[in-house]
């Protein structure tokens, strides 16, 4: 009997508690199901506006191939201003830079890429606008601005290739030891010769000889 009693007391204070904290749980399951609706809300939404970012970056790389300038430029603006944080936003501003600078424009291509450079999310691309907006100022025979553009941060995989712009700035400079000394730190860090690299050794060759040397190009093609 006593067992019987001790049972049926835990029940009672069981239901006692139901009572008092059924309130309380169902407001917990009601902020847990807004939280996953909420969840799941998000996720469609970022899901839905990355696809519209897309969408926007494929048209305006369609407009720049059609030859369409102005609109494909005005649809990159128009991107900023619709998905501000978008990661297409960098891709469509190197886009600009690059057709800018085919078209002889260089000060409007240095404007993109100092935008990508300064407020790119991703690393990898900001050094990429570095390096790119570095040949421009050189371009433009501005060889110290491109100089203070490099710096000498971490550039990680373009390493290489920053010692190298370097060099053609110092090259620009005059200053022939400091280009080669860049030069052959660009060897160093690139690796073993290979096709794409064989400016870089007639740069490299045309310093250590006694050839005369002659000025190099400020953009190569590539990066």
């Amino acid at each position: 009997m006593d067992e019987y009693l001790s049972e049926k007391e835990k029940l009672e204070q069981l239901t006692g508690w139901l009572r008092a904290n059924v309130p309380w749980i169902a407001v917990g399951l009601a902020v847990g199901g807004l939280i996953v609706g909420g969840w799941r809300w998000y996720q469609a939404r970022i899901d839905r506006t990355g696809a519209e970012a897309a969408q926007a970056y494929a048209q305006i790389l369609d407009a720049f191939d059609r030859g369409d300038r102005t609109g494909g430029l005005d649809q990159v603006a128009q991107l900023e201003k619709s998905h501000p944080g978008s990661p297409y936003v960098d891709q469509a501003d190197l886009a600009a830079a690059r057709l800018l600078l085919e078209t002889g424009q260089l000060d409007r291509s240095a404007s993109y890429l100092t935008v990508v450079m300064d407020h790119s999310r991703d690393p990898q691309l900001a050094q990429l606008a570095r390096l790119r907006l570095a040949r421009v100022q050189l371009s433009l025979n501005h060889p110290d601005q491109a100089l203070s553009t490099l710096g000498r941060t971490d550039q990680g995989a373009f390493e290489g290739r920053f010692a190298e712009v370097r060099g053609d700035a110092y090259f620009a400079k005059g200053d022939r030891a400091s280009a080669l000394r860049e030069y052959r730190a660009a060897r160093a860090a690139i690796g073993p010769a290979q096709a794409s690299n064989d400016l870089l050794d007639l740069k490299i060759n045309d310093l250590a000889g006694d050839a005369p040397s002659t000025p190099v190009a400020a953009i190569p093609k590539g990066n």
